[in-house]
């Protein structure tokens, strides 16, 4: 169990106090851009939203994009009339620009953000820096797609916004369900750790944030919200899209390298229950075995089920393929959980791509085994397939698990995994 703390290391996550002498406890940033017309409206109502339900000091930060309007006279106007509102200037733009800005230069212990429309219902924002206050999270967003959430929007952007979060899930294993939900919180100590890392300022400087965090271990909370499409959104979407693309493919470069330097963010921010060593439970190639036998169990009934429901529309050796193939990756993912120990994202994809090496070696033996009934029987009866498939999987597992554990989840010495604390 880790109880020090090095100088690449985080504090434990605290509750903070209820009020502080030197900075609000909050500080919600809007990022706008020629919203001359809206920005008053939006900043008012932020206000007196948090004067009445807001238990804690807070302050509003207008981060003005290089805009080209009134926009920077109806801040200027704003900041004047309310002691807890500012604004700071850009001459460039970019979203994640503003943001990192903002954040890097703020006191405040919890930072947040909002769309300038606020789409999103105001009632959420509570909820949202509650568990980066009580110490409970290290970052927090609204949710569009969480079950419980109620959206009003068009069926073009529900479906832009879905197929977004379904390429991170299957690309990136993101965990988190709405990336590039305009409301947003992170406390301000893990900001200062974390903003360096990202590279992007426009409006994939979400979805990179996101990705970082979670991979370094860092707690994301997620809160459902109540959001309202605004129809006259500047928002480009086919540009943004295609940004965001470029920005998947270059942050996945950068996780598949072992570029990103995640080591400087601890996980975890004090003690993880997932660091400690359990008593009575058994180690070494006997819990191994065990393991993977009980998987090995289970992927094989997933397996046999599979083909014999490709069976129904393909060739033996295509339904063979595809039933293995799916297998393989759930038989990977559960090895590498149960039996093997291995936690966090951290080369969840090159475990993956290893896995699928095995595969292959499997793949032959089953292939070559019903190339060699098709030859001697010519044409076999289903039970006698299923037969010699049962067969030579067991071959196949046999190797399987000596390639696992010497190759793709080589067993890491203690000494080493302690001086990596």
């Amino acid at each position: 169990m880790r109880t020090d703390s090095s100088p690449g290391t985080l504090p434990a996550r605290v509750h903070l106090p209820v009020t502080t002498a030197d900075a609000p406890v909050l500080d919600v940033v809007i990022p706008v851009y020629n919203e001359e017309k809206d920005l008053e409206s939006c900043v008012l109502g932020l206000h007196d939203h948090l004067s009445r339900t807001f238990p804690y000091s807070f302050r509003i930060t207008i981060a003005d994009n290089a805009s080209t309007d009134g926009t920077p006279v109806v801040a200027a106007g704003l900041d004047s009339m309310l002691d807890e509102v500012r604004v700071c200037r850009l001459e460039q733009k970019g979203r994640g620009r503003a943001l990192r800005r903002v954040w890097s230069a703020s006191d405040s212990p919890v930072l947040a953000y909002m769309d300038v429309d606020l789409s999103t219902d105001l009632n959420a924002l509570l909820p949202l820096v509650a568990p980066l206050i009580s110490g409970h999270s290290d970052l927090a967003i609204g949710s569009r797609l969480s079950r419980s959430s109620r959206v009003v929007r068009g069926p073009k952007r529900e479906f832009i916004s879905r197929a977004y979060n379904l390429i991170l899930r299957s690309s990136l294993s993101a965990g988190f369900s709405d990336a590039q939900c305009g409301f947003k919180a992170i406390r301000g100590d893990v900001a200062q750790r974390l903003l360096p890392l990202v590279e992007d300022t426009g409006w994939f400087f979400d979805t990179e944030m996101l990705v970082v965090a979670e991979r370094a271990g860092l707690r994301i909370h997620e809160v459902p919200v109540d959001w309202v499409d605004d129809p006259e959104s500047t928002v480009h979407i086919v540009q943004t899209a295609v940004d965001d693309l470029r920005g998947v493919w270059r942050v996945g470069r950068a996780l598949g390298g072992g570029t990103l330097p995640l080591d400087r963010l601890a996980r975890p921010f004090g003690d993880d229950p997932r660091d400690r060593e359990l008593p009575g439970v058994p180690g070494g190639l006997a819990r191994q075995l065990v393991g993977f036998c009980v998987v090995g169990a289970l992927s094989t009934l997933l397996y046999l089920l599979l083909y014999s429901l490709f069976r129904t529309g393909l060739n033996p050796q295509l339904a063979n393929a595809g039933a293995l193939l799916v297998s393989a990756v759930m038989n990977t993912a559960a090895n590498r959980r149960l039996t093997f120990g291995v936690r966090g994202r951290d080369s969840a994809v090159r475990h993956q791509a290893q896995g699928l090496g095995v595969f292959a070696i499997g793949l032959a033996l089953t292939s070559g085994s019903l190339a060699a009934l098709g030859v001697a029987s010519g044409n076999p009866s289903h039970g006698t397939e299923l037969a010699v498939l049962i067969a030579a999987n067991l071959a196949a597992t046999v190797l399987r698990f000596l390639l696992f554990r010497a190759w793709v989840f080589p067993e890491r010495r203690t000494d080493d995994a302690r001086t990596a604390r």
